[in-house]
């Protein structure tokens, strides 16, 4: 895995991109669609997409269909394991400190009989 993998997954069309493509392959026209962009920028985000190693491109008759390469995400997967039991044992903490703290008084409702204006 490399810095490319989430350079190019932090940008919100790349990201929506990849959502899609795990459905199923689709050519590029179709993302355009689904996703409201114009086609050159629709081949923008591919292009970082296959650059970063996330996606092939094959022509398929006159269209080129968008595939997802299982490798990059499971070096993805495997590298954010390796991070998971610390952020358990740190919401584990935040979850034991929570529960010492004393329950908020509920807010009035300012439309309900008594409530403060």
């Amino acid at each position: 895995m490399n810095h490319h993998t989430f350079t190019a997954l932090a940008d919100p069309h790349r990201f929506q991109i990849v959502e899609l493509l795990r459905e199923r392959p689709h050519s590029v026209g179709e993302i355009a669609d689904r996703l409201g962009l114009r086609q050159p920028q629709t081949s923008k985000h591919l292009r970082v997409l296959v650059g970063a190693g996330l996606i092939d491109l094959h022509p398929q008759a006159n269209r080129r269909v968008a595939h997802l390469r299982p490798t990059p995400f499971r070096d993805l997967d495997d590298w954010l394991t390796r991070y998971r039991p610390l952020w358990e044992e740190r919401l584990d903490r935040l979850d034991d400190y929570l529960r010492t703290l004393p329950p908020e008084e509920p807010t009035p409702d300012p439309t309900e009989p008594g409530g403060s204006p």
